[in-house]
């Protein structure tokens, strides 16, 4: 089969269509698992509540587990407090041995099953994080951290387990921050965010991830931060990344290097604008909206986190979430810090009305490679969800609105797919009649569980289902109308 050749320009690499298969898929699951989830502690909390309460050290309390190698730098933060209890000196080097330990009970097909059965169509795995440990066995030399990479080919066992259960496989990448080539603490929301590594880290990240692309053909290239090197040398990264893998996507975490870069790198300057976003911080109460991605000439989809929007969106985008606060294990979380079920699900369907996909994370365990159970027994429910009401998700696409609400007060989501509405109601639902206002339907009307009639009737501007039979077992129920 012929495909399109891309080249290094803008021009060419905007003509690359979002691929079918990524806009039918709708649920895709990130994984978040390192060196980092052997300790897997962070303080709890949120990283909104941190930025709003602390942040001059922001990025040493806040609830992110894999920021765990960063944190312990500063002896006063919980993490640090938490390290000398449990491994007194030992350096975040000790890890790996523990890590390469507890890698015997990893079961990837187990996995790649679980995924499957709670109905992701594509899981997105980290390769490498911020502590710059990589998960396969490079041959990219990092001059600064010796052999800091598993020799064990853990995304290659991986990836085969996953396609072998018929999902999509991507690869995250931290780009932006590798703490083995920049080892300062980052204390603010600026720290953080402008300590990308200078020096021979744009080569080493761009031989990196080329690594990748030509080793595993990743369906989904997932870059986080921002990229390290210059607009060009980028755009010849995504051209090669075409011609491999013609029908993958690129996020949109890939704000090239820049002289503003440079400045940013100056202390004072990161002062300046740390002052800033916390007076923008106390503003805007929505903080992941606030924080958004800059702008970049090229990517194929949005990644906004723990964001909704109120209306559909013209360029395709993920919701990537938790289901805690943290992505990497946090054994400080308990049942009660993870979003409920319903929560979770409501969050997809809405972003799916809107143009969106939901790549949910989970983060095993270091010590012994499994997903806890207060993670699985959220993702149990979401396949058992899909499994009756999957028609109304997978392979759909926005309707001319995205939203409407019944006289009764339930919210109301649309998707539709060839010449099918579909129609879901949040929540429980109590009565066997909804009354949906400010919408006019016509059609046949069935409840998409169990094909059981549903009488649709216009009354004014609005539109009345009568169900023929009770939905208090039912929650969110779909109705189909074509």
């Amino acid at each position: 089969m012929n495909h399109p050749i891309y080249y290094p320009t803008k021009e060419s690499l905007q003509a690359h269509p979002v691929p079918a298969w990524f806009e039918d898929a709708k649920f895709g699951v990130f994984i978040h698992w390192g060196l980092f989830s052997v300790p897997g502690f962070a303080p709890l909390g949120s990283l909104a509540e941190t930025l709003k309460n602390d942040y001059d050290r922001a990025m040493l309390n806040y609830p992110y587990a894999e920021g765990y190698w960063n944190a312990i730098k500063d002896s006063r933060s919980p993490s640090a407090q938490y390290h000398k209890a449990h491994y007194g000196n030992m350096p975040y080097q000790g890890f790996k041995p523990l890590f390469m330990e507890g890698l015997e009970k990893w079961d990837p097909a187990a996995w790649a099953k679980t995924f499957r059965d709670a109905g992701a169509k594509y899981v997105v795995i980290v390769t490498k994080h911020h502590d710059g440990f990589c998960l396969w066995p490079t041959e990219v030399v990092n001059s600064h951290e010796r052999n800091w990479f598993s020799d064990r080919d853990l995304i290659g066992e991986f990836a085969a387990a996953v396609r072998r259960e018929g999902m999509r496989f991507g690869v995250y990448y931290s780009g932006g921050i590798d703490w083995t080539f920049r080892r300062r603490i980052s204390k603010t929301f600026m720290d953080y965010s402008y300590s990308t590594p200078g020096g021979d880290y744009p080569a080493y990240a761009d031989a990196q991830v080329r690594e990748l692309i030509k080793r595993y053909r990743p369906d989904v290239l997932w870059n986080d931060i921002c990229w390290p090197a210059g607009q060009d040398r980028l755009f010849r990264l995504f051209a090669y990344y075409y011609e491999v893998v013609p029908d993958g996507v690129i996020n949109d975490r890939w704000k090239h290097a820049s002289p503003f870069n440079k400045i940013m790198g100056l202390k004072p300057m990161r002062a300046m604008m740390d002052v800033m976003v916390k007076q923008m911080i106390k503003k805007n109460p929505d903080i992941h909206s606030a924080l958004v991605q800059p702008a970049i000439p090229h990517s194929d989809f949005a990644t906004p986190e723990y964001t909704k929007f109120s209306d559909i969106q013209t360029k395709k985008w993920e919701m990537t979430r938790g289901i805690g606060n943290s992505f990497g294990y946090n054994r400080n979380e308990r049942e009660e810090h993870y979003a409920a079920f319903e929560t979770l699900l409501l969050d997809f369907i809405d972003a799916v009305s809107k143009n969106g996909n939901l790549l949910l994370n989970v983060g095993p365990r270091g010590e012994d490679a499994r997903i806890p159970e207060e993670q699985r027994s959220r993702l149990t429910p979401f396949g058992e969800w899909l499994k009756r009401n999957g028609e109304a998700i997978y392979g759909t696409r926005p309707w001319a609105r995205a939203e409407a609400v019944a006289a009764s007060g339930e919210s109301i989501r649309f998707t539709k797919k060839d010449d099918k509405l579909y129609l879901m109601i949040l929540g429980e639902p109590r009565s066997p009649q909804i009354s949906v206002k400010n919408v006019s339907l016509d059609g046949e009307a069935t409840l998409l569980a169990d094909g059981s009639p549903v009488r649709l009737e216009r009354e004014g501007g609005d539109t009345v289902l009568t169900f023929s039979r009770h939905l208090q077992d039912s929650f969110t129920p779909v109705v189909r109308i074509q």
